[in-house]
């Protein structure tokens, strides 16, 4: 899943930064009134141990699988209601809780779409459909991407994502800058002829945290941090054509939601849901497909927009490329370490 960057643009590159639902900061959940700080989830451990190294790679593991089975489907007929309530299935059945629902952006939808209850939009043989997925063990996340394309034309922005992809794996270990990754990327989807989306970045991940606080930009940046063998990333470049702008803006449907407060509506039914989301989510985003399994529609649609209106849930737009021309993704989860770095969304 994309966060927008917390870098610093070059003065060429600037534009106002808008935080998604990726960007949940640690340090403002002491904020939040009524999170349980006692429980396994917050603990707060910072350095990587084996246990958590292990959840992370079962993670990947089983990411990475999901993954390459949307690369080789032909999802071309299908509904985006069926391909993501296949593929966090396919998650699922392997043993994994989904770390947020599957994104299913298409064509000038850069990210954060997924589908509706029933969402009949279909996939066309034109389509360049953008699949992001995450998987969770105990809160540890793997976050991966993959873009399908049907249109030969736009095979090069593939190829662009996943060549800036590889590359920035390559040079990755402990104490290398995010801002020289960034710059990798950046050279080598400007190499083959597009433009990254410079509004749009990796993240570190912790415990049930999907945005820790750190970015990986896709553009060279000044300034930023260097990469700790006490944390894992997400690295996903987006690419766009020449004509592109570059940058996404925030899109009217927000159909992803994650909550922000579990301090009581006075609300019973409200209060439920509340608790629904605490039990089964965490602090993670969820989408209204996950609510109707226990509620009917119409019910849990006014319920959730009772709760953004009191602040409890917090959701968040869909993110369209400004010229809205066409991106591609790639993404890899990876933990860096002195001799090089452990790609844990990588197949065997």
């Amino acid at each position: 899943m994309v966060g927008l960057g917390k870098f610093e643009f070059p003065t060429s590159a600037s534009q106002t930064q808008n935080h998604t639902k990726l960007d949940h900061n640690p340090n403002k959940s002491k904020e939040l009134p009524n999170l349980s700080f006692t429980d396994n989830h917050f603990k707060g451990k910072t350095r990587i141990e084996n246990v958590q190294t292990e959840q992370y790679i079962k993670a990947g593991k089983i990411a990475s699988e999901v993954r390459e089975m949307v690369r080789v489907k032909d999802w071309i007929g299908k509904t985006v209601f069926e391909i993501c309530e296949e593929v966090e299935g396919e998650i699922e059945k392997r043993g994994a809780k989904c770390a947020f629902p599957v994104n299913a952006s298409i064509n000038e939808v850069a990210a954060h779409y997924t589908a509706e209850p029933n969402d009949p939009i279909t996939i066309k043989d034109t389509d360049l459909v953008k699949i992001d997925l995450g998987a969770q063990i105990d809160g540890y996340i793997a976050d991966t991407a993959v873009t399908v394309c049907y249109d030969a034309q736009f095979d090069g922005l593939v190829q662009a994502a996943e060549e800036a992809l590889g590359n920035a794996m390559a040079m990755i270990k402990a104490d290398v800058k995010a801002s020289d990754i960034g710059r990798t990327i950046e050279t080598a989807i400007k190499k083959m002829g597009f433009k990254p989306i410079a509004n749009l970045s990796g993240h570190s991940l912790d415990q049930y945290t999907i945005h820790a606080g750190k970015s990986i930009p896709n553009i060279w940046s000044i300034g930023g941090f260097s990469l700790s063998d006490s944390s894992a990333y997400a690295c996903e470049p987006f690419v766009t054509t020449e004509q592109g702008g570059g940058f996404v803006r925030n899109g009217k449907i927000k159909n992803i939601f994650a909550l922000n407060s579990r301090k009581k509506t006075k609300n019973q039914e409200a209060d439920k849901l509340l608790d629904f989301i605490w039990e089964n989510c965490n602090m993670l985003p969820f989408a209204l497909r996950w609510i109707t399994k226990e509620r009917e529609e119409k019910e849990a649609r006014e319920l959730l927009d009772f709760l953004v209106k009191k602040k409890a849930v917090t959701a968040y737009p869909v993110l369209i490329e400004v010229n809205e021309q066409r991106v591609a993704q790639a993404e890899h989860t990876f933990i860096p370490n002195e001799n090089g770095v452990t790609v844990t969304t990588k197949t065997e």
